[in-house]
């Protein structure tokens, strides 16, 4: 009897079993996309013709590309959307299009600050997104940098500290009534962050309410201290920022932070004004882990 104690249960063994089942054709079920006797079809074709599930079930015609790109991302815990599904912005390229080229140069630029954060012994990952005006894409690769991060698994914050004219609230589809506006006054606390289901790992804390005094409010040490706590909660933080030519907030927050990644647009952005802004933020004290050129 003693021995049979430490035995599993096989009824408990297959429950566990079907919940972690990550079989495409399992999944394509779950999703409603097959039912039973699709499924017959798509094995009899599989062994056929020595094809994987998902290649037999296109070839049968029962699934789109799609469909079949969102089980794999299922199966390998990898973020995907698809257009219509959710209020997601399809700004969020990584997880629209994850194999589009601009996919894949944010996930090399993922690895570039990885490796630089490593070599310079770096554990807690926070990272300011400066660039010397508008349009230059700030906010664009902020929010696919926070879901890139996400994808590994990482525990990523986003807070957007455009106080004058945010945008992450919009693009991942989450309300700003309370953000950080609110905590650097002192009306809020760490409640205004706000976990994004679709990324698994990702938070974001908006912007919240436009206030009368931005630069005052971010010149606080309220945001000092607001950032050593998050430290201890999250991998790694992007804050999203004003534009830095137009006002000192960028500077303020990179201060805080203590790195930044400078962002400059093709054929937009004034050599000039990106020098500037990267002597500015140096000025702080602050790594500057390196410039971006943005072409989209």
């Amino acid at each position: 009897m003693q021995s049979q104690e430490n035995v599993l249960p096989i009824e408990g063994a297959s429950r566990v079993i079907a919940r972690e089942d990550r079989r495409i054709g399992s999944i394509l079920a779950a999703q409603g996309k097959l039912g039973a006797q699709d499924i017959e079809r798509v094995l009899q074709l599989q062994q056929s013709q020595g094809l994987r599930f998902g290649e037999a079930a296109l070839r049968v015609g029962l699934i789109t590309q799609d469909d079949l790109q969102s089980a794999l991302a299922k199966q390998y815990d990898f973020p995907h959307l698809l257009p219509g599904t959710g209020g997601i912005s399809t700004e969020i390229v990584v997880a629209y299009e994850p194999f589009h080229p601009r996919a894949e140069e944010l996930r090399a630029l993922r690895t570039q600050l990885s490796i630089r954060w490593s070599n310079a012994g770096v554990r807690h990952r926070v990272l300011a997104i400066v660039s010397p005006g508008p349009g230059e894409g700030r906010s664009y690769v902020a929010a696919n940098l926070a879901a890139v991060f996400s994808q590994l698994g990482e525990r990523t914050l986003l807070i957007d500290a455009d106080l004058r004219a945010p945008r992450q609230h919009r693009i991942f589809d989450v309300p700003d009534r309370i953000g950080l506006s609110a905590i650097l006054a002192g009306r809020a606390d760490r409640s205004a962050v706000v976990p994004v289901p679709q990324f698994g790992t990702l938070s974001l804390l908006p912007a919240g309410a436009r206030p009368p005094n931005p630069q005052e409010l971010l010149s606080r040490r309220a945001l000092a201290g607001l950032l050593q706590e998050l430290r201890t909660e999250f991998d790694v933080i992007f804050i999203d920022t004003p534009p830095a030519t137009r006002y000192a907030d960028a500077q303020s927050v990179t201060f805080q932070a203590g790195s930044a990644m400078v962002l400059a647009r093709r054929n937009h952005t004034r050599l000039a004004d990106t020098a500037g802004v990267v002597r500015q933020l140096s000025d702080t004290g602050a790594r500057i882990l390196g410039t971006v050129l943005n072409a989209f």
